[in-house]
């Protein structure tokens, strides 16, 4: 039967990031919380990957981006998010950022990515994607910054996808599945986190460029 998933090559196709992707550049994120709601929980770090494409049209990092952030006025602490995460949000060392900062401190450079791989906008990239993303969203809200590069609601899950190419969700055990190593005592860190999602995002877009080589 005929493969209709992985249509053929052809000339005409171009390996432009703006062009794969529909004008959106992947940026890969990663957030740390102090719970599950986004609207009354703290954001406590925030980390971003962006992505890049060689010149036959396979995906790289390109940059790791990262903040520690300060909760915000009147924001819940639960103390089973913190004691799973391993943050104390008050830590001196942590010098972190006002929400604002910290957003600005990561969309600054995915602009520029932006502009520079001619995409009109960024769509988040993330594992269970909408979890991130409603933190991004509720943060930039408070914030007040006008312009967030994420599409308000778009958004590639890597959970999802994970599952179709390796057969599993969880994120450690589809990076296993994959072929990475896993760290546990680095997981739950959002630069950690965010750099092994990239990479499982990286190889299955990469490989179904590949597999659309061969037919």
């Amino acid at each position: 039967m005929e493969d209709q998933l992985a249509p053929p090559m052809n000339k005409s196709q171009r390996t432009s990031m703006a062009e794969r992707f529909r004008g959106y550049l992947p940026v890969v994120v990663d957030v740390e919380t102090a719970g599950f709601n986004a609207k009354t929980d703290a954001l406590l770090e925030v980390a971003a990957v962006i992505l890049a494409m060689d010149e036959k049209g396979f995906l790289y990092a390109q940059e790791t981006l990262h903040a520690h952030v300060q909760p915000f006025e009147g924001a819940n602490l639960d103390q089973a998010a913190l004691d799973f995460n391993g943050i104390d949000p008050y830590h001196p060392f942590r010098i972190a950022k006002t929400e604002n900062e910290a957003l600005q401190h990561i969309y600054k450079p995915i602009r520029k990515a932006m502009k520079a791989q001619e995409c009109k906008r960024a769509i988040l990239v993330a594992h269970n994607a909408s979890f991130d993303l409603g933190f991004i969203n509720a943060a930039t809200e408070r914030s007040k910054i006008k312009r967030n590069p994420f599409h308000p609601f778009s958004s590639f899950d890597t959970a999802t996808l994970c599952g179709l190419a390796y057969g599993q969700t969880v994120l450690a055990k589809a990076a296993e599945a994959a072929g990475m190593s896993w760290d546990e005592k680095e997981a739950h860190s959002a630069v950690y986190d965010t750099e092994q999602t990239a990479e499982l995002f990286c190889r299955i877009v990469n490989r179904w460029r590949e597999l659309q080589n061969l037919i």
